[in-house]
């Protein structure tokens, strides 16, 4: 599989810290996702073959990518920000003009040419039960929750044109501590920095400010421990994912599917279903052992391997 070349794992930790320490905070056992959703995505998912990314303007993750961009605008004008120009001015002179210039051309594609799709943080403790605050949020009235083997989503590939990111849950104020390590860890690698070139430079900011767009959240909803998968065509484009109209919760809507489906020359193993679903829990629903039933045949139908000891039923009592 391939893997940071030690000049890549560098710069990540350079220009991400963040993302950085959350990465190899899932490098340990039993360190899972899980994907919480309808009942009817859960199908689309497992009978397509597919992970639908939506459109962040019509999911409830769009005021969000608002307040990411707010977050870092007070930043870019506060008297960090006007340090960290002068550090990149004096390193490539007309660099921070260049830059700003090109994140406010793209700041509307970032909003609405954006597609993402969400994944949480799975504890063993919530393999019975799953998360009720998560079942509330996304279950609807019949909610499951997919838990997944993470390694795919932590691999380094570039089979295809999308990232996966931590969200960081934070106010104006902290996200201005986050961007101060950002600009420490840049004064104190600047031979580096200086060495990799200007366009090196350009593209970690340009890559670092969107990440901090796209996965910065309001701090109440930290207990989520949100990560995203993200893909922007019109930055990006790749023909293995795959665009389409579906309706949606009565929503017509373009959405990009990616199969379920390993490159290994490319490094991108895992995200076949046989070897990603780890467990399926059956949420909080008026017909529990019927959709247990249908989720079973699906994955077995899938080729997903001991299916029916792998799906669940929570034992949280349904409210309406």
């Amino acid at each position: 599989m391939a893997s940071f070349s030690a000049e890549d794992l560098r710069r990540f930790a350079i220009f991400h810290p963040h993302a950085f320490e959350k990465y190899q905070a899932m490098h340990v056992p039993r360190a899972r996702f899980v994907h919480y959703c309808s009942a009817e995505a859960a199908f689309h998912i497992l009978k397509s073959g597919r992970m639908r990314l939506r459109n962040a303007a019509v999911m409830n993750d769009f005021l969000e990518i608002e307040h990411g961009s707010a977050c870092l605008a007070r930043a870019w004008h506060s008297e960090t920000g006007e340090h960290l120009k002068k550090i990149v001015e004096d390193l490539f002179p007309g660099l921070p003009k260049e830059l700003a210039g090109v994140l406010d051309a793209w700041s509307h594609s970032f909003r609405t040419e954006t597609f993402i799709t969400c994944l949480s943080e799975h504890d063993p403790g919530e393999d019975e039960l799953g998360r009720l605050s998560m079942w509330r949020a996304y279950g609807g009235v019949s909610g499951v929750a997919v838990v997944l083997n993470p390694a795919v989503f932590l691999s380094v590939s570039d089979a295809l044109p999308a990232f996966t990111s931590p969200v960081a849950y934070l106010s104006p104020e902290t996200f201005e501590l986050e961007f101060k390590r950002v600009v420490s860890n840049i004064e104190s690698n600047l031979e580096f920095i200086k060495e990799g070139g200007r366009d090196e430079l350009y593209g970690s900011l340009f890559h670092a400010f969107r990440t901090s767009m796209l996965c910065t959240k309001h701090p109440g909803f930290a207990e989520e421990r949100e990560w995203r998968i993200v893909y922007a065509p019109s930055l990006n484009s790749s023909d293995r994912i795959i665009p389409s109209v579906e309706l949606i919760r009565g929503v017509p809507q373009i959405v990009h599917s990616i199969p379920f489906k390993d490159y290994p020359e490319e490094g991108l193993v895992g995200a076949e279903l046989a070897k990603l679903i780890e467990r399926v829990i059956i949420g909080p629903t008026e017909f529990p052992y019927q959709t247990r039933q249908a989720v079973v045949s699906l994955l077995t139908d899938a080729g997903v391997p001991d299916a029916a000891e792998k799906v669940i039923v929570s034992t949280i009592p349904l409210r309406q």
